[in-house]
């Protein structure tokens, strides 16, 4: 039996190979493909559901507890147990993997957007109704924009729990980078385990930097009330009494 060629990484498999990258580019490039659409899908889903949610239970109170009960419980369910109950509705579909996927994210979304519109100042609310602004005015161009920061933080979490739970819809068929993880344990293939691993780590960390680069778009506000805040600190600093050569 003849040993493999020095730089065959393939051959020898090794958990770091640039072959496995040039012959299996079209192969990564469709599970990353697939990996962000389900990812993308399900958190938009999530989002659509979860705002009408928060602002009902912000609207009428006694609902508070009963939603954020029933999104803490379905956030609890172990992912197979979850695919398992939406297999008879869905079946082994894509589908599948969205809805499961929406279901967790509604948790964390529902709780920050609620956070959020409950940390809205009173002050900005009483002067929106007095300037006039209807109720729906107010919740567009008062209360949402100031509750952004904490929606967002929910929605970072949210997207970068999605891509990691994404890989467990590989047990359908629909895991994206999942598909090749799965794969490639199964067969102890080791480049093809890392180099899916370092991607789903990869994408994770894009999307929540591009999501925090959106937030600080779409809250100019919090950017000029920091500088504000740190000229007023160094104007204080440069008043301050010279106590040099006194005693305590």
């Amino acid at each position: 039996m003849t040993a493999p060629p020095p730089d065959d990484c393939l051959a020898r498999n090794d958990w770091i190979c640039g072959e496995y990258l040039s012959t299996r580019r079209q192969i990564l490039l469709d599970a990353v493909g697939q990996h962000l659409q389900l990812t993308a899908i399900s958190v938009a889903l999530g989002l659509v559901v979860a705002v009408p949610l928060a602002l009902l239970a912000r609207r009428r109170r006694w609902t508070a507890g009963p939603v954020l009960g029933i999104t803490t419980v379905l956030y609890t369910i172990p992912s197979l147990a979850m695919f398992s109950l939406l297999l008879p509705v869905y079946g082994l579909s894509a589908t599948l993997v969205v809805v499961g996927l929406a279901l967790y994210s509604l948790t964390l979304l529902v709780r920050n957007i609620l956070a959020g519109l409950d940390g809205v100042p009173a002050e900005a609310t009483e002067a929106a109704r007095g300037m006039g602004y209807g109720p729906m005015r107010q919740l567009l161009t008062v209360e949402l924009p100031l509750a952004l920061p904490a929606a967002m933080a929910g929605l970072r979490i949210a997207t970068v729990s999605a891509v990691a739970l994404t890989t467990v819809g590989a047990i359908v068929g629909y895991g994206g980078l999942g598909n090749l993880i799965y794969a490639g344990m199964n067969s102890f293939f080791k480049a093809q385990v890392l180099t899916a691993s370092v991607l789903c780590v990869i994408i994770a960390v894009v999307l929540d930097l591009l999501l925090l680069g959106a937030e600080r778009l779409l809250t100019p506000w919090r950017r000029a009330g920091r500088r504000t805040r740190v000229r007023a600190r160094a104007g204080a600093g440069a008043k301050r009494p010279v106590t040099a050569g006194r005693r305590p």
